[in-house]
């Protein structure tokens, strides 16, 4: 049920020449209460900047789109406890196409192909979000969604479909450089165990993503589609500082060109790495593939290792 949104109201003012004209006060936003899936969708194509859509606890069954935008100064909110479940048995739990600025809180999404998709949307925020049981990657910012934040959130048991997939959260898009999903922030989430692909995955064609104060458990990596570390970045200008890892079949870290004058610029910082019970070929924390001189990769001294066979294949950097 929508709680009231009050209707703009027409003030009289008196002009110096004793005509009368007419000024406009903003709506206001609403508070919309959601109990059932069929409440949810309207409330997805109703909302309007400014909005909160409150999820009441219980089970939502389907696929949720959102089409609407909201704007930076008046987000759309869609929240909820953890206990609101959202699970659409196939395709994706929720799609914001187009949904620009809404922030996506608290919720938990399963059982589906892929948990929250992000198409063409900017500033989307997800904080303290439960996403899991997918048959694909968890959590993706697609088709150039700008300055999208997730945080302070668990993602586990992705990739079930058997094909060696499933990444916690994916940034970008392979095979080319067109999609420019930049500025992404995943800062303080829980990824793993049983993630299919790599806890996170920094696509060819984005530029500046931050991956900060994450804990990954790459317990569940197939090693299917060279998925054989926690993160795997292949855009520009990444920050990778102060994340803590264990269990994996190879790497901590990578870094890799997909496409030329992509993957340079990867800074790694405050990162504790656990190798132990790894057995790939190169057992690294930091493993790079790119540190020429026009597409530098730079390993602080204050990143640490342990088990597998040493920190990184590069020179360190005070």
């Amino acid at each position: 049920m929508r709680a009231r949104r009050l209707l703009p109201t027409l003030l009289a003012v008196a002009t110096t020449a004793g005509v009368l004209s007419a000024t406009v006060t903003p709506a206001h936003a609403a508070v919309i209460n959601v109990k059932t899936a069929a409440e949810l969708k309207s409330a997805l194509t109703a909302a309007r900047p400014g909005d909160t859509i409150q999820l009441a606890d219980g089970l939502y069954t389907g696929n949720f789109k959102a089409l609407v935008a909201g704007t930076a100064n008046s987000r759309i909110t869609l929240t909820g406890s953890e206990k609101a479940v959202l699970s659409a048995g196939g395709g994706y739990v929720l799609h914001l196409n187009g949904a620009s600025y809404w922030t996506v809180k608290g919720i938990t999404l399963t059982g589906a192909q892929k948990g929250i998709m992000a198409d063409g949307a900017n500033g989307v925020v997800i904080d303290s979000v439960v996403v899991h049981d997918l048959d694909m990657e968890g959590v993706h910012f697609r088709q150039s969604s700008r300055d999208g934040v997730i945080k302070n959130s668990r993602i586990y048991d992705t990739g079930n479909d058997g094909r060696g997939m499933g990444e916690g959260v994916y940034v970008g898009s392979a095979g080319g450089t067109s999609d420019k999903s930049d500025n992404a922030q995943i800062i303080g989430n829980t990824i793993g165990p049983d993630v299919g692909g790599e806890a996170i995955d920094i696509k060819e064609g984005t530029t500046g993503a931050k991956i900060i104060g994450n804990t990954f458990d790459g317990r569940g990596l197939t090693g299917a589609n060279f998925d054989d570390s926690w993160v795997d970045v292949k855009g520009n200008n990444t920050l990778v500082e102060n994340n803590t890892g264990k269990n994996t079949t190879n790497n901590g870290f990578e870094t890799h060109t997909q496409q030329s004058g992509w993957g340079c610029g990867t800074v790694f910082r405050g990162n504790k790495s656990d190798l132990t019970g790894a057995t790939g070929d190169k057992q690294l924390a930091i493993n790079v593939t790119a540190d020429t001189a026009g597409c530098r990769t730079t390993v602080h001294s204050n990143n640490t290792v342990t088990g597998g066979r040493g920190l990184t294949n590069i020179a360190i950097t005070p």
